[in-house]
């Protein structure tokens, strides 16, 4: 266990993203239940802590930028302050959104075309973003995730508002197109890690990671997908299952997003305009915190320097000696036993 690749490795902004849509996803299904008759304004607490917390970092990030120019220098820091000014405006477009959901699921008196708007402006932004981060290789999951869904949320508006009268197993088409390509790539992170497995020129680290992340995929994908199929079940009136029950898959997808972030190193360092690591800065903040950061354990090693000691006996230590005549020192190497001069050399006759 090192407890330092954790503090090294950490995504800050992608566990908060996860631990909120945890959290919104629990209130949701109990809301829907009746099990809590919280109104929707508070049911969405958590997705209004993940936009207050982005604003919040986007202000005072800018507000560094703009009073230390000679920032802008360091490294990749126009680059990371563009990629942050991207990821802001796109977290207002959804922040639109979401007020305007709980203003008609609370009132009712606007259509849901109205509604979905935003995201119909986020599609094309998002596409334009995604060009952008692929040219500064820039890793932009959340866009591309708002681009390829313009065609899923125009359906859904439509059938919320009665246009068209498909079964929610049809609307949800562009859902399953991309789900089958998310099911192709656990198919390929399977296949690849059995044949790591089976080959014996990989190393061992390597294969560990192959089937890492082949597991991770299968505890992100497979819940995801039973939650949707579930779900739409439940919207077609084909099962009477709780929301709770059918959120459930969901809540196993969401906490392994969330372990992943302890693997995933990376994030913007401009948020808040910290200008480095987060736990770098967090280690700084809180100094008793590196005592746990610099432990490691390896006790295959302690038990191979335990076995060395054992091995290999210390050598006897030998006094020097002095020549009474010479007076000089006549030392010996450790192990060798050397016999001292005589002190009278007769030589005896043929």
């Amino acid at each position: 266990m090192n407890p330092r690749g954790l503090f090294q490795d950490f995504n800050p902004s992608k566990f908060l993203i996860y631990a909120c849509l945890l959290l919104f996803s629990v209130l949701l299904p109990l809301r829907l239940d009746g099990v809590i008759q919280w109104s929707y304004w508070a049911v969405f607490a958590p997705i209004w802590l993940w936009k207050l917390l982005v604003i919040a970092g986007a202000s005072v990030g800018a507000g560094v930028w703009a009073r230390n120019p000679r920032y802008r220098t360091e490294g990749e820091a126009c680059v990371e302050f563009k990629a942050m000014l991207i990821a802001v405006a796109i977290h207002l477009l959804l922040l639109m959104f979401e007020v305007l959901v709980c203003d008609r699921v609370e009132r009712g008196t606007h259509f849901w075309l109205l509604v979905f708007m935003p995201l119909f402006f986020v599609s094309p932004v998002s596409v334009a973003a995604c060009v952008w981060g692929f040219r500064h290789d820039r890793s932009l999951e959340l866009e591309i995730l708002c681009s390829v869904n313009i065609l899923q949320f125009i359906f859904i508006a439509l059938r919320l508002d009665r246009i068209i009268h498909w079964p929610w197993l049809v609307v949800f088409v562009p859902l399953w197109i991309l789900m089958s390509f998310l099911c192709l790539v656990v198919l390929y992170y399977i296949v690849w890690s059995l044949l790591f497995l089976r080959s014996l020129d990989v190393v061992a680290e390597q294969r560990r990671t192959h089937v890492t992340m082949a597991i991770s995929w299968i505890t992100i994908v497979v819940p995801l997908l039973t939650f949707e199929v579930l779900l739409v079940h439940r919207l077609d009136g084909h099962n009477t299952f709780s929301y709770i029950s059918i959120f459930v898959p969901l809540w196993l997808s969401l906490i392994t997003l969330m372990a992943t972030t302890f693997r995933r190193k990376g994030g913007n360092h401009w948020w808040f305009g910290i200008r480095r690591d987060f736990c770098q800065f967090l280690l700084e903040i809180f100094p008793f915190l590196r005592e746990y950061g610099n432990i490691s354990y390896d006790l295959h090693h302690e038990d191979s320097e335990e076995a060395e000691e054992t091995s290999v006996p210390d050598a006897p230590k030998i006094a020097p000696m002095f020549g009474k005549k010479a007076r000089v020192v006549i030392t010996q190497s450790p192990g060798k036993y050397v016999p001292p001069p005589p002190k009278l050399n007769i030589d005896m006759p043929d």
